[in-house]
């Protein structure tokens, strides 16, 4: 008798954590839905209004017009590694591009800020989070490029972003 109830007793507690296992991966699916239609939008976003500037295309460094988002999203994460601020840095720059608070100096040298657009703060959040939260199409060029040009962050600013121009 002690052994059936006994049974009864694990079987039932197996059940139990059976189907809070499957609610917790019902909210869990929702939460991943939820945030892959954010990811999507941040990329349709961003081949919609960065992509023409920011090229992933484009053949060599020297065809480029704006640095690609791959650089961009490297020098911030060297700034910002928490996820908020990088948000908020990339948003704020993109928001109102000053040199003075630029980060990228090299790429300030070579192509000057980036013009002032009009997006949207909530566009501009999405995309940033978007290639804060994913990996970022790169041009067959750029790794290459960074080894040769940018070792230790060379080139890239500084993180006090007191690098000098020249």
């Amino acid at each position: 008798m002690k052994s059936r109830l006994l049974t009864i007793l694990v079987l039932a507690i197996a059940f139990g954590s059976c189907n809070n296992k499957t609610t917790s991966n019902i909210a869990k699916n929702d939460s991943a839905s939820e945030f892959n239609i954010q990811d999507n939008e941040g990329l349709q976003l961003m081949t919609q209004k960065c992509y023409a500037c920011h090229s992933v295309t484009s053949k060599s460094h020297d065809d480029i017009i704006a640095p690609p988002m791959i650089a961009i999203k490297k020098r911030y994460s060297m700034q910002y590694s928490n996820r908020e601020d990088f948000i908020n840095a990339l948003v704020a720059y993109a928001s109102d591009p000053k040199e003075e608070n630029a980060l990228m100096m090299g790429a300030i040298n070579k192509f000057n800020a980036m013009p002032k657009q009009n997006f949207k703060k909530e566009d501009l959040t999405k995309i940033a989070t978007y290639i804060y939260d994913n990996e970022i199409e790169t041009p067959k060029w750029f790794d290459t490029h960074f080894k040769q040009n940018h070792k230790n962050g060379k080139g890239m600013g500084n993180l006090n972003n007191t690098e000098k121009k020249t």
